[in-house]
C-alpha cells in the first residue's frame, strides 16, 4: 500500500486507514499528534472552531467511532475498517519503546482516575513514575496551559498520552503540538485506559472488536451517556451532505 492510499479524508480530516500497529509506526517514526474523534464531538465540526482547527491540524485520526465508519462505508466504495482507541491503546501497550521507564507522560482526568489507572499499568508491568503523570485542570475553550508544558520540557517524554475528555484532547493535543520545542508522539486515548483500569466499565475485545463500545457504556450510565450517543445521530446528514470535503463553518 502506497503511503497516500494509507489515509481517507472524511469532513476534511485526514484518516489513518489501516491497523493499529500501522498506525503506532506512523506516529512513533518522526513524532506527531494522534487524534481520535468520537461521534458525538464530530458532529460540532462546523460549529466549534476549537475542535476544528485541532482535528485539522492533527497529523492524522484514527476511525474509532462506529457510526461514522458505518455511515461512511455504506456511502462511498473507498471503505475504511474501524480502530478503536481501544485497540490503539493495547497496541501501544505491547511496544518496547513505549512501555521503557521515562518514556511515556500520562495527563489524566482526576486524582482518583489516576490512582486506578497508574496501579493497573504497575501491576501490568509498565513502570510509570508519579513525576510523569498530571492531573488535568478544566480547561476553557482556548487552552493555554504552561505548567505542562514546563514539566514537558524538562521531560522531554517519547510519548505523551492524553486520557481527558474528547472535545478536549484534541485541543490541548493540537496545543502542545505547537508550542513544545520538540516532536513526542501525542496519542489522544480518552478513556481507553478506563476501560482497562476499572475507573470505566470493562469492555470485552469482541464487543470491541465489533464497535459495541458505546453499548456497554450506556448501559452502565444511561444518564451520562444516552444523550451524549443519540445526540450523535447529527452527525448523518453532515456526512452525507460533505463526505470527504470540510464541512461549511456556521456563523
Amino acid at each position: 500500500m502506497s503511503s497516500n492510499a494509507r489515509f481517507q479524508q472524511i469532513l476534511g480530516v485526514r484518516f489513518y486507514v489501516g491497523d493499529a500497529q500501522g498506525a503506532i509506526e506512523e506516529v512513533s517514526r518522526k513524532g506527531g499528534l494522534v487524534v481520535v474523534p468520537a461521534a458525538p464531538a464530530l458532529k460540532n465540526l462546523a460549529a466549534d472552531h476549537g475542535y476544528r482547527e485541532a482535528l485539522l491540524g492533527a497529523d492524522f485520526a484514527i476511525a474509532d467511532s462506529a457510526f461514522m465508519v458505518l455511515l461512511w462505508n455504506a456511502i462511498n466504495r473507498n471503505r475504511i475498517p474501524k480502530l478503536s482507541g481501544l485497540r490503539y491503546l493495547r497496541a501501544l501497550l505491547e511496544e518496547p519503546d513505549f512501555c521503557a521507564p521515562g518514556h511515556t507522560f500520562w495527563v489524566m482526568p482526576t486524582a482518583a482516575s489516576a490512582q486506578r489507572n497508574l496501579r493497573w499499568l504497575r501491576e501490568s508491568g509498565i513502570r510509570v513514575g508519579n513525576e510523569n503523570v498530571y492531573l488535568a485542570p478544566l480547561y476553557d475553550q482556548v487552552i493555554h496551559d504552561e505548567a505542562l508544558l514546563e514539566q514537558l520540557e524538562e521531560r522531554r517524554p517519547r510519548h505523551i498520552i492524553l486520557g481527558v475528555g474528547g472535545g478536549t484532547q484534541e485541543r490541548l493535543g493540537f496545543f502542545l503540538k505547537k508550542n513544545l520545542s520538540y516532536s513526542p508522539a501525542i496519542h489522544c486515548i480518552g478513556a481507553a485506559i478506563a476501560f482497562l483500569s476499572g475507573d470505566q466499565v470493562h469492555i470485552p475485545e469482541w464487543a470491541d472488536h465489533m464497535g459495541l463500545g458505546w453499548l456497554y457504556r450506556t448501559l452502565a450510565d444511561p444518564r451520562r451517556f444516552f444523550p451524549r450517543y443519540w445526540d450523535a445521530r447529527h452527525l448523518a446528514p453532515l456526512l452525507l451532505k460533505y463526505r470527504d470535503r470540510l464541512p461549511v463553518t456556521s456563523s
